[in-house]
């Protein structure tokens, strides 16, 4: 049984200025989300698009500063409406108060999807092209933020049987038993497992439309997974048929995507000649 090392949340302290872990582990999601999507640039059909269509490192770059609005405010929005809507319409002042915490991840993706619409529609791109760009790139962020959920001791998992070696004790969450600890799982299925597949995947021509279905769908199947680890929201519990909010976020999520996979199959392949 282990014990959670009760991090510091504060990385550097700098007089009054206090940077912490958490904001350190965005940077890193961003810088990685830059490398990658240099890296992406090879990849078809994006190597090969010529003339005003052509994709360069600047397109990388604001779609970073795209997604970053996104995930900021729909990750904020997502958080205050999906989990604590009665509370925050009567506080509507402390949906501003981002440092207090409460980020939702699948208000984020809405959030993004939107930045990603304004870009695609500001730098006359296919939307889809857009997304199946981006889609590869994100997993390693969302790693990164479930390091930071772990360093800070939040979102711990459920109990876990007593003899499970990894069972680890949080005692921020009141009890002295050992839980999983469902950040590292997060990190390891949404974070790293989903990057290397999406990776592979993406390397190859795919129809427009295929690389965002598959993140869609392999997101929502891990996340839906690991939440059978993770303890619900105190506030929230498990919702109908026993699932939990994140879980009931994922169904929609999942149905989206296989759509957006079943449409894609009757779009031709890039470089494909037509008949």
């Amino acid at each position: 049984m282990l014990i959670y090392p009760q991090f510091n949340p504060v990385a550097l302290q700098l007089g009054p200025l206090s940077v912490h872990w958490y904001g350190l582990t965005y940077l890193a999601a961003f810088g990685l989300f830059m490398l990658l999507g240099i890296q992406r640039l090879k990849h078809q059909p994006y190597a090969s698009l010529q003339g005003p269509q052509a994709w360069s490192r600047r397109d990388v770059e604001d779609i970073l500063f795209y997604g970053v609005l996104g995930v900021v405010l729909g990750g904020r929005l997502g958080y205050c409406f999906f989990y604590k809507p009665l509370h925050y319409l009567s506080h509507p002042l402390e949906i501003l108060q981002i440092w207090t915490g409460g980020m939702s991840f699948h208000g984020g993706l809405l959030g993004v999807i939107v930045a990603l619409v304004w870009f695609a529609r500001a730098h006359h791109r296919p939307w889809l092209q857009v997304t199946d760009f981006v889609a590869p790139c994100v997993p390693t962020g969302l790693a990164a933020g479930r390091v930071g959920n772990f360093i800070n001791g939040e979102l711990w998992g459920r109990f876990s049987p007593p003899d499970l070696p990894w069972g680890m004790v949080f005692p921020q969450s009141g009890s002295m038993l050992p839980r999983h600890p469902s950040q590292v799982y997060q990190m390891l299925l949404e974070g790293l497992l989903l990057f290397v597949v999406l990776w592979l995947y993406a390397r190859k021509p795919r129809r427009l439309g295929e690389v965002s279905a598959a993140f869609l769908v392999g997101y929502g199947v891990l996340r839906f997974t690991a939440e059978y680890f993770r303890e619900p929201d105190a506030f929230l519990g498990l919702l109908s048929m026993g699932m939990s909010m994140g879980q009931w976020l994922c169904v929609p999520m999942v149905l989206v995507g296989v759509l957006m996979w079943r449409w894609a199959q009757g779009q031709p392949l890039p470089g494909a000649r037509a008949h």
